[in-house]
Formats: structure tokens, C-alpha cells, sequence
């Protein structure tokens, strides 16, 4: 039973360049196991607490040197001597030490740094794969990629459009390989139109094109003539996902979708009504391949989210984000009103990978869907590629095709797959 030596805190750069932790959890054979912690641009409100400095002066507040400090202090003195292989033990301890509800003595992204780092330790120690070191003997499957494309919201600086992310689905790839091929000849078909049309091709914080478009319709039209430039059946071969964010544009009861206008124009017709702003999203699904929408009601909204459920829920993956924050109290709420039928698996909106996977157990239980998800600021650990194989997870989102803190979840799957072989491939959507 190898034993916890030593941990080590540092401050690094996320996606962004703003600081994150990194852990180093070394045990007694010397052996490392490494974690670096991403975070988000929009925030569920009940996302456990990330600690930051707040110190003006360095790094404009976003410093992490108190999440370090309670690492190198208060933590790890703890769990010197524990089993690197006992993960509950590791996780349930440091919840102990901070006793809050949300992680807030102690901050989520000073837990997460540790229990990661455990893990990759414990797997490395062990001389196993992570994805069989964390799911076991039942591994067997990669999930299906949902690959960025366009960024609007919160995730561009340049683009004008409402909702977040719109992603394509490569959901006739017969392997992950396929999918990524799949997924490149599209997004670069569609750099090609932007390119022809005069439009910017930078992208935004996950690697989407973030130009400015005329509205949402404007987004899904260019992606479906990618889609047809690519010699790609919309829907049968590849469909379209997208999140709305809709937590970021909902004012008093209203979507306001000139929140995110770069200019002051106000008009009545972007200031939706709940009811309005369904009828829009189910008149969309009816119009484009969409297979998948994401927050698309407000985190607070849950008579809003019984109404989408009811109009489209049959018909499309409704998945909760800032709605279920992957903790199992928030999901046991939706899951008795009946509400979305698929859940994001964030980790670090839940602070350790032993909550993370009770959580993942408890959506499979009820017939969720789990998709794993990186954030928008985010490092190149690609620890979140081997959760989605550990538990044969349907899904992941981890941006477009390109962004090194990208493309390295998408390379860890790839190295997977040489392992488990292309039939490993979760190729069925439904």
C-alpha cells in the first residue's frame, strides 16, 4: 500500500492566462501524479467556490496564492502518510477539513487540484491506464465528441450573438478517429466561407469562430452550408448541438437577446418572454438538425424548464449545466420535477472526483445522459478524457479543433482508442 510523501502547490496559467492551481501529489515510491485546474467564463450560481486573491495589484484579483497556501499548510500536513490508492478517504478528508457546503474555507480548486492528482498518482503508481484506474474492469467505450465550432456569449469578445456554443455531432462516425475527421472537414469548410464572406476567422475561448453574424439563425444557416460543402448529410450524419447560456441573458423573468449586442440598439422583438423564448428554441429544432440544447432556461427557472421539458424533451437531449452544477442534490431536484433528461459533468463544479462520480452514477441511474465538459478557461490536463471512458460516458464537450488546452483531451481519446480499438467507439446517439 503506497503511501502519500509529498504534495506541492504551485501557481500556473490557464487558457486565458489568468493563474490556476497545479498539484503535484508524489508518493513514497516517488512516484507523481500531476493535476492543473480549469474554470469558467459564466459561472452557475451553485457551483462550489473557487478561491481567489482578490488582490487588485496581481493579476487584476485572479491570483491563487491563497488556494496554494491552504494546500501547502493546511492540507497536505493531513494527508501525508494516507493511501494514495484509498480516493474516498483522500476526498472525504479534505471535505471534513473544510466543513462548508460549497468549499468555501478552503476553495473548490484547491480540493480538486489534490484529489486529481491522487489519481493520476494511484494509476500511475499502479502502472494502469487512468480511464481503467478510476471505472475498472468495465471500460470499454469513447464518447461521442461535440465539437465547437462557433463561440458567441461569454466566450467571445468579437461576436455579437446570444447564445454560447454551437457545436456539430459526428453522429454516424463509426470511430472517434472518424468523428475527429469528420468534425475537421466541416470546421474548416466553414473557415473557408468566413474567409470567402469577408467575416474574421479568430476565435474565441474554446476554439470556435467568433465572428460578427446576424443573428442566431445567421450562425445555424453557415454551419449547415459547411455541413453541405463537407458532402455531409445534416442530421443523419452530422447534427448540431447547441448551449444557450440562457442564465447570462435572463433578466426578471426575461430573455434579453441583445444582452450581448456590441452596440446600444434595444429592440422589442430580442426581449422574449419565457413562453417566447421556447417557442423559439422549439421553432429551431424544427428548422435545423438539432439534436442537443444545452442551458437553455435559466439555472433559477425550473417552471421553465418543465415547459421545455414538456414542448421538446421527446424530441431532443435537454441538458442542465448552471442547472445541476453535476452535484447530486440539484440533480435529485430535477430528476423530481422531471426536468431536462441529460446532465453536464463538470468537475471542478463539484470540487472532488469522488462527488463527481456519484454524481455520474446517480444521472445513469435515472436514464440521464452524462456529458463530460471542460471550461472555457482551461489547461492542457487531459484528466476529463479518461473520466468520459472510465464510465462509458456518451458524451464530451472539450471545444473545437484547435487550442493546444483543446486538442489534448481530443489526443489522450485518440491514444485510448489505439488501445481499446476503434469498435470501442460509442456510436450510437440515442
Amino acid at each position: 500500500m503506497s503511501k502519500i510523501k509529498h504534495i506541492q502547490a504551485r501557481q500556473i496559467l490557464d487558457s486565458r492566462g489568468n493563474p490556476t492551481v497545479e498539484v503535484d501529489v508524489i508518493t513514497e515510491n516517488n512516484i507523481l501524479g500531476r493535476a492543473s485546474i480549469p474554470s469558467g467564463a459564466s459561472k452557475g450560481k451553485h457551483e462550489a467556490f473557487e478561491l481567489r486573491d482578490n488582490q487588485e495589484s496581481i493579476f487584476f484579483g485572479k491570483g491563487v496564492l491563497k488556494a496554494i497556501q491552504n494546500i501547502n499548510d493546511i492540507i497536505a500536513p493531513e494527508l501525508i502518510g494516507k493511501s494514495v490508492l484509498d480516493q474516498i478517504c483522500v476526498d472525504q478528508l479534505m471535505l471534513e477539513l473544510d466543513g462548508t457546503e460549497n468549499k468555501k474555507r478552503l476553495g473548490s480548486n484547491t480540493i480538486l487540484g489534490i484529489s486529481l492528482a491522487t489519481a493520476k498518482a494511484a494509476s500511475n503508481e499502479l502502472n494502469i491506464p487512468l480511464y481503467k484506474y478510476i471505472g475498472g474492469v468495465y471500460t470499454r467505450s469513447l464518447p461521442i465528441p461535440l465539437i465547437n465550432i462557433v463561440n458567441g456569449g461569454k466566450h467571445s469578445n468579437a461576436s455579437s450573438i446570444v447564445f454560447q456554443e454551437f457545436m456539430i455531432v459526428p453522429v454516424k462516425a463509426n470511430s472517434f478517429t472518424e468523428a475527429l475527421q469528420m468534425g475537421h472537414k466541416v470546421f474548416y469548410k466553414l473557415r473557408s466561407i468566413l474567409t470567402k464572406k469577408g467575416f474574421s476567422t479568430n476565435v474565441g475561448d474554446e476554439g470556435g469562430f467568433a465572428p460578427n453574424f446576424n443573428g442566431i439563425e445567421d450562425v445555424l444557416d453557415h454551419i449547415l452550408e459547411a455541413i453541405h460543402m463537407a458532402n455531409y448529410e445534416p442530421y443523419d450524419q452530422i447534427a448540431i448541438a447547441i448551449d444557450c447560456a440562457a442564465s447570462e441573458f435572463c433578466k426578471n423573468n426575461q430573455y434579453d437577446y441583445s444582452e450581448f449586442e456590441r452596440s446600444e440598439k434595444k429592440t422589442k422583438d430580442l426581449i422574449k418572454s419565457r413562453e417566447e423564448h421556447i417557442h423559439y428554441l422549439s421553432y429551431l429544432v424544427k428548422k435545423y438538425p438539432i439534436i442537443s440544447i444545452e442551458d437553455g432556461i435559466d439555472q433559477n427557472d425550473w417552471e421553465g424548464w418543465r415547459l421545455l421539458t414538456h414542448e421538446i424533451g421527446d424530441k431532443i437531449q435537454l441538458v442542465g449545466d448552471d442547472l445541476f452544477v453535476t452535484q447530486v442534490k440539484k440533480l435529485n431536484e430535477g430528476i423530481e420535477k422531471k426536468v431536462a433528461n441529460s446532465i453536464l459533468i463538470k468537475v471542478n463544479q463539484v470540487g472532488t472526483l469522488t462527488e463527481t462520480i456519484e454524481t455520474i452514477h446517480v444521472a445513469k441511474k435515472n436514464k440521464y445522459k452524462n456529458i463530460i465538459s471542460h471550461r472555457s478557461g482551461d489547461t492542457e490536463d487531459s484528466f476529463i478524457a479518461d473520466l468520459s471512458v472510465a464510465f462509458n460516458i456518451e458524451q464530451i464537450k472539450t471545444g473545437s479543433l484547435c487550442r493546444s488546452e483543446r486538442t489534448s483531451k481530443y489526443n489522450q481519446l485518440l491514444r485510448i482508442e489505439n488501445t481499446l480499438g476503434k469498435y470501442s467507439f460509442y456510436s450510437k446517439w440515442n
